[in-house]
């Protein structure tokens, strides 16, 4: 039985703490006792009694954030809760590298069926492949945001691990991390011709732009074009952003992988605050309760930058009898100036066009009353007119040829009619 949504919500709003707490310790148990919960409870609020950390117990448990196992009385996580809480906590395990090149080899496939689409002028399959697309540019952002940052979380704990550590035993997720995970990734993200998540996202950025400049020409509708438009930003932030993962990857592990470094406890201790300052915020992770040493104070030493005034380049300047030399720019060479856009009276056009009703080619009869105007203004009034609510518009079904001043348009006449 599903738990209900607003009670789940107020419990993790109402006990956020305790289940940070748990989400943190599921990491090294899946499986929870019931005492393990009650102390978990009590570092948290140290000053509820017995009686009180039994009521947290039951709350959790009746909001189904807490699951009991089948035949036994062991608690667990609610999984859909250890999934949000470690996304917005930062504290997800490292993914799988053939998970994300599945999903970047399942970019091909959607890619392939929007170019289909578009040649069987099927706008259904076309939309559901831009879904698709969207779908998986969102999974795969997100994939790597979560690695990168459990990434970063095994160089924390590597660095700030006992010195005394075997570097064996402390590096060793680090190198299995690289060598699983990193390399492989690199190898995907190649620009060469092995590489993959590249030069897939560029066919579907390729592919998506051209389906917008061909739906734009053809006046497909405004909804049409902005989910193209949208799932095309889509595939230019991710390459910007898979490119800046990966390089945040190689600069964390490449350090611990090629070289031992040296650490001593206050290296290791620089380390997991900076690891909890990352996760936590700033304010969360400096502040300690009131029976633990407060830290120290810091202290900011600004620098200082000196720089000449102008007053003294020209001293100087004098007294070196420094002259300028004079540069000659080249003079702009005459050419043809892009025509500008003209100024229409669009809501005379609208008049005219009301009054002349019905009309069974609108491009024609643009290019038949308004001859003097550029093919580009002919052509944007045909395709906004098309948009207009109060008329009703019929497309031919064979396609014929209009020439204006300087090109030639195949096109479906549009029959223009006022509404019954």
């Amino acid at each position: 039985m599903m738990a209900n949504p607003r009670s789940l919500v107020y419990a993790l709003y109402t006990h956020w703490d305790t289940v940070e707490l748990l989400v943190r310790l599921s990491r090294e148990f899946a499986v929870l006792t019931s005492d393990q919960v009650l102390n978990g409870i009590a570092k948290v609020s140290g000053q509820r009694d017995a009686e009180a950390q039994g009521t947290v117990l039951r709350a959790l448990v009746n909001a189904d954030i807490l699951q009991t196992l089948p035949r036994s009385s062991d608690l667990q996580l609610n999984a859909y809760v250890l999934e949000f809480v470690r996304g917005l906590t930062r504290e997800h395990e490292l993914g799988l590298a053939a998970v994300l090149q599945a999903r970047v080899a399942a970019i091909r496939e959607a890619t392939e069926a929007l170019n289909e689409g578009m040649l069987g002028a099927d706008m259904d399959r076309v939309r559901g492949a831009a879904n698709k697309l969207a779908e998986l540019f969102r999974q795969i952002s997100l994939q790597l945001d979560q690695d990168r940052h459990a990434l970063f979380e095994l160089a924390e704990n590597a660095k700030s691990a006992d010195s005394s550590m075997p570097i064996s035993q402390r590096y060793r997720e680090v190198l299995e991390a690289y060598d699983h995970y990193v390399e492989p990734m690199n190898q995907m993200m190649d620009s060469g011709l092995q590489g993959t998540f590249y030069r897939y996202l560029e066919e579907a950025e390729r592919a998506l732009d051209l389906s917008l400049e061909q739906l734009s020409v053809q006046g497909a509708l405004y909804s049409h074009r902005l989910q193209l438009r949208q799932v095309a930003h889509q595939a230019k932030e991710l390459r910007r952003f898979g490119r800046l993962v990966a390089q945040q990857c190689a600069d964390t592990l490449l350090p611990l992988r090629e070289e031992l470094r040296q650490h001593n406890a206050l290296t290791s201790a620089i380390s997991l605050l900076l690891g909890q300052v990352r996760k936590r915020g700033l304010r969360r992770a400096l502040s300690r309760p009131a029976d633990e040493t407060a830290l120290p104070v810091w202290r900011n030493e600004r620098g200082f930058k000196l720089q000449l005034g102008d007053e003294v380049r020209a001293v100087m300047a004098a007294a070196h009898q420094y002259q300028p030399q004079a540069v000659a720019f080249p003079k702009d060479e005459p050419g043809d100036d892009a025509p500008l856009l003209e100024q229409v009276d669009e809501a005379a056009i609208r008049a005219h066009l009301a009054r002349s009703l019905p009309v069974e080619n609108l491009l024609d009869w643009l290019h038949r009353h308004y001859a003097h105007l550029q093919d580009a203004t002919l052509l944007r009034l045909f395709h906004d007119l098309q948009h207009e609510p109060g008329w009703q518009f019929e497309a031919a079904s064979q396609p014929e040829k209009t020439t204006l001043q300087t090109i030639r348009v195949l096109h479906h006449p549009h029959r223009v009619s006022s509404l019954p």
